[in-house]
């Protein structure tokens, strides 16, 4: 992930950092964060208390990240956290993976583990405020979100739509009804000139959020609806990178797009969110997606990839160039627009909610 220098120079730092470097503020979870020198290679969760063997993929997931130090936070009362920390500092140091600090925070107050000094080290805690902190404030300066609780993060990408985008919806889908049937006598069913507008419309759309602009209901509309196009969507899915834009954009069309056709813009969100460490809020995404459609193949592979605690990297070394997509599937075909025939079956009103 991108994020920008934050320097951690104690406790209090560690504490005021996490909830940026999940997306949220925990609560009944272990954190762990790893660096390798200065550099922040990955903050990883687990919801306590931990399964069976949950933490015997902690020293894998560190090692494949190039990982060399890592802090340790508990986020919860001491008979949850300790037993989980106590575990992960172990597995940490028998790989020889340092520890800096390791951490129970609870009601605005943490403990040490590394500490045994009552002097600084109280036995009732010591009290912290992460909101005063410079760190939060530099983490808000460039951009980093750390929404109340895992609760917040769910309701991020719960739909949002109403009366005006099922309006939008009725106008796009009646519009391009009309297109396809006048385009169904041609060679590709209106293929070719429909997935080359969408694609112009991926990357207009991307450039749009990057600059800090929003889709009309329109234009939201008539680009999930492009999406039901596989060519169009795996090129979107390539255009990933660490930049806000790609979260932005696609949690945008979850969210005004009706549930049930929300699986491709809910699938490319948590790509562009495990591309950015953000593995809660992709979680979250596929959720989305597969309730839309279990069966969806982006969002299926993402899952696995994901419960496997795979780097994003491992994926993206294997996604193949706008070029290379063109090669695989050759000249456009009637047949990629069958999805899109489908999705206009629907009433329009049903195409946004």
């Amino acid at each position: 992930m991108t994020t920008p220098k934050l320097v951690l120079s104690s406790p209090a730092d560690m504490l005021a950092a996490v909830p940026y470097l999940v997306g949220f503020h925990p609560a009944d979870s272990l954190v762990v964060t790893g660096f390798a020198g200065p550099e922040l290679r990955l903050s990883s969760r687990w919801d306590l208390p931990a399964g069976a063997g949950d933490l015997d993929r902690l020293v894998p997931l560190l090692r494949r990240e190039g990982v060399t130090a890592t802090f340790v936070v508990g986020y919860g009362p001491g008979p949850l956290v300790t037993p989980a920390v106590d575990q992960a500092v172990g597995l940490l140091r028998e790989s020889g993976i340092a520890v800096t600090e390791a951490l129970r925070a609870e009601g605005g107050r943490y403990w040490s583990y590394s500490c045994t000094s009552g002097s600084c080290c109280p036995a009732e805690g010591t009290p912290y405020d992460p909101s005063t902190s410079h760190v939060a404030a530099e983490a808000v300066m460039h951009g980093l979100v750390a929404l109340r609780d895992r609760r917040s993060l769910r309701l991020s990408v719960e739909p949002c739509g109403g009366a005006a985008t099922r309006e939008a919806a009725g106008r796009v889908a009646g519009a391009l009804r009309a297109r396809l049937a006048a385009a169904s006598v041609s060679a590709d069913g209106g293929a070719g000139a429909f997935v080359a507008e969408g694609l112009a419309r991926v990357r207009t759309a991307i450039a749009l959020y990057d600059s800090g602009g929003r889709l009309d209901d329109d234009g939201a509309a008539r680009l999930g609806l492009d999406l039901a196009v596989v060519r169009i969507r795996d090129e979107a899915w390539t255009l990933i990178d660490d930049g806000d834009a790609h979260v932005m954009l696609w949690r945008d069309l979850t969210r005004r797009l009706e549930p049930r056709h929300a699986a491709p813009a809910a699938s490319l969100l948590a790509a562009a969110a495990w591309h950015r460490g953000e593995c809660a809020l992709a979680g979250m995404a596929l959720e989305r997606a597969l309730a839309a459609d279990p069966g969806y193949s982006m969002a299926l592979l993402l899952q696995q990839a994901l419960a496997h605690l795979m780097s994003p990297a491992m994926l993206s070394d294997r996604m193949p160039t706008p070029e290379e997509l063109d090669d695989e599937m050759g000249p456009p075909q009637a047949s990629w627009l069958a999805p899109l025939h489908a999705l206009l079956g629907d009433e329009p009103s049903a195409l946004a909610g």
